[in-house]
């Protein structure tokens, strides 16, 4: 008999908690993330994080944990060879990646790649550079609005990102020419990990807005995961916010996008309402996009308290057959230098109503005992080459 009969996993993108060992070997010294929030912000608003365990796990900045945590909580490590969104994700699901994904952030794209996405969008490619979104639309929006010509730009990310303007340049043609630049960068030496469509509104500089109209067309996965197995199992799988688009709709059952963290919350608190059997696998992405890409650690913080606020709603909500694992995909500390994600461990906080007790559990090596977890309590094999061992038997 299953020990859940939901389970909620919330993904808080890029709230990592501290340097891994082999920090350095991506170019990062010292990161961590909510560490280093709280060292600016010295006190966070955060009393359902903080009853779970979050500062019991990791302590900082004036705060401490409290005597009695309700959660079981751990520090996770990452097995694969990265640091991006779709390597963290896919590791909780069972997928180790070796191989990390192509960056084109010294240079741009190659002229090769450029000449060709030109010729089959029928559009001048302007841009091509390393760039913040919300800069490059200040300083190429005009000329893109007043040429017809297509900003493309990427980030020390494995992306390609295409803005156009939804008044100018047309969503669906947007959308049409991120499908054939997906279709280029499948070739082994321009693949990227995603092609994002960046639509935004505006007609000259300081008016530039950036829409919820955001599309990313990632790279399926490179085998199959556990979301597979339950869907294949007939079970409710329901994504929340980028988590469809990271896995190319693989294993998924029902979706629903977010315009917000917040509002992703809210999806979240209203799927609870309603009766499922299976998984409901949520991304809030605003803490990373919004704050630790553009290195504010006081923005990041207030979001954080932001979601407090609605995780205590869905705590009220949850009910005594429910699991909830609260965890991250990698780092993006908003205090270290760059824009780029760092390479840090990631929390784990479990809850249910029907824990014996709450403290801390052993460090886990990967991502992947959250799938692991999930498959054992669901009652369903993990896919073959996949990797990740249960820890159900601790959150009972």
């Amino acid at each position: 008999m299953n020990a859940y009969k939901r389970i909620f996993v919330i993904v808080l993108d890029s709230l990592g908690i501290g340097a891994m060992p082999d920090a350095e070997n991506f170019g990062d010294v010292n990161v961590d993330t909510f560490g280093h929030i709280l060292n600016t912000m010295r006190t966070l608003d955060i009393p359902n994080l903080q009853k779970l365990g979050m500062l019991n796990l990791h302590p900082a900045g004036e705060m401490k944990g409290v005597e009695k945590p309700l959660g079981r909580y751990m520090r996770v490590a990452e097995a694969s060879n990265g640091k991006d969104t779709m390597t963290g994700h896919w590791e909780m699901m069972g997928i180790k990646t070796k191989k990390p994904f192509q960056t084109f952030t010294e240079k741009g794209f190659p002229p090769e790649l450029i000449a060709e996405l030109e010729k089959r969008c029928g559009k001048r490619v302007i841009g091509n550079k390393c760039a913040s979104g919300t800069e490059i639309l200040e300083e190429l929006g005009e000329e893109e609005i007043a040429t017809g010509a297509m900003i493309v730009y990427t980030s020390t990310d494995s992306v390609m990102q295409i803005c156009g303007n939804e008044e100018t340049f047309d969503l669906e043609n947007l959308y049409r020419c991120c499908e054939i630049a997906r279709d280029i960068t499948l070739k082994d030496e321009w693949k990227v990990g995603r092609v994002i469509a960046r639509p935004y509104v505006g007609k000259k500089k300081g008016e530039f807005q950036r829409t919820a109209n955001r599309h990313d067309y990632a790279l399926k996965p490179t085998n199959r995961t556990v979301l597979n197995a339950l869907k294949d199992a007939g079970l409710d799988v329901i994504s929340v916010g980028k988590i469809c688009d990271i896995f190319c709709g693989e294993g998924i059952t029902k979706s629903y996008r977010s315009k917000s963290s917040v509002q992703g919350m809210e999806q979240t608190i209203e799927i609870c309402g309603t009766d499922f059997y299976g998984l409901c696998f949520v991304n809030l992405v605003d803490f990373d996009t919004l704050w630790g890409h553009r290195r504010d650690p006081a923005g990041y913080g207030r979001e954080i308290e932001k979601f407090d606020v609605n995780l205590g709603i869905l705590l009220e909500q949850l009910r005594d057959d429910d699991l909830l694992i609260i965890t991250a995909d990698h780092g993006n500390d908003p205090t270290y230098k760059g824009t780029d994600h760092t390479r840090e461990y990631v929390p784990l906080i479990a809850y249910s109503g029907q824990m014996k007790q709450g403290g801390a559990l052993e460090e886990a090596d990967t991502m992947a005992v959250i799938g692991a977890t999930i498959a054992e309590n669901f009652g369903v094999e993990m896919p073959e080459n996949t990797i990740g061992q249960s820890i159900l038997q601790k959150l009972v």
